[in-house]
Formats: C-alpha cells, structure tokens, sequence
C-alpha cells in the first residue's frame, strides 16, 4: 500500500470511529477498520515476512490501547462515547481499539520517518496522542474529560509518549531483521 492510500485509509478509519462514537454508534469505525485492515494486508506491496511484521505491530497496538486507554476509562478521567460494547468490562470501547488496531498499520507505512528516531517518536506520540483526544472531544463529543482535564491529557501524553517509541523501535527492529534475512 502506498504512503498516501495508507494515511488516507487511516484517517478515513479514525473519521469514522470519532464521528460515529460522537454519534453514539459503536460500528462505523470497527466496520472502516474492517475494510481498511485487510485492504492493507492484501495490497500492499510486501513479502509475506513484512506483512507478519505488520500482523504484529496491529496485536501490539491493539494490546496498547486495551491498557492505555482501558486505564483512562477505569480511571474515571474520561468517559467514551459509544462504550457500550468493550473486550474488558469498564474498559476501552471497541471503537477506539479499532483506531489503534488500524494505527498499528501505519508505523511502517505513513508513520514510516518516525522509525529510528526515538526521540521524534516520544515527541510525537507526548503532543500528538493528546492533541487526537482533544479533537476528538472538542469537534465530535467521542470522548470527555472530568475535570481537571490535565490528568487525563498527563496520562494520555505518558502512555503515547511510552507507546509510539515502542512501537517504532519494533517496527524498525523486525524491519531491520527481515531485510538482513532476505539479504543472506
């Protein structure tokens, strides 16, 4: 998949699941992730070593947010729209974990200037990750804060910080190690 038809299929992915949740609905974005994982998988232009990669980075995302986001929702710092449907109880909606499911996707693709750069990636994931939620909150209602709003933007800053330099670092590495084996 190209950089372009990966980006605009993820944010195509985040769109629906903010504005759906926004709306109360849980589905649109679990069915965008729905087209746009397999899509992914299916066309983009990669061994079947880079798609595993991609495979395992999905999991890992996923396994990211059920954490990250299952602890601001446990917590009571935020409240999600559309939660109704959730893996654990009182946890991340279904929702949200499709949006880390498909960001997953985007790491080697889209998000591919953040591999060996940890330090961009920490700064990325710190702003970037809160600035997502504040989007989300302030222009579609999918997610609100309990006041005081910083705790929940601290913690969101954190675990975006931790996840994105995570995330990359593995990424690059297993990239890394598939080319050295296809090189041998």
């Amino acid at each position: 998949m190209t950089f372009w038809a990966n980006l605009i299929g993820y944010q195509i992915v985040w769109f629906s699941a903010i504005i759906g949740a926004g709306r109360g609905l849980w589905w649109p974005g679990v069915i965008a992730a729905a087209v746009f994982i397999p899509m992914h998988l299916g066309f983009a232009r990669q061994s079947a070593a880079q798609r595993s990669i991609d495979v395992r980075l999905l999991v890992i995302a996923v396994f990211i947010g059920l954490l990250l986001d299952g602890a601001v929702a446990a917590s009571g710092f935020a409240r999600y729209a559309a939660s109704t449907l959730t893996l654990l109880p009182g946890g991340a909606p279904v929702w949200i974990l499709a949006v880390w499911a498909s960001f997953g996707l985007t790491l080697r693709h889209s998000m591919i200037f953040l591999l060996g750069r940890p330090t961009v990636a920490l700064l990325f994931g710190a702003l970037g990750g809160p600035l997502a939620y504040l989007g989300a909150a302030r222009g579609w209602q999918a997610i609100s804060f309990v006041e005081p709003r910083w705790m929940a933007l601290l913690t969101l800053a954190i675990g975006w910080g931790l996840a994105i330099p995570l995330l990359t670092a593995l990424a690059h590495r297993w990239s890394a190690l598939a080319t050295a084996s296809i090189q041998t």
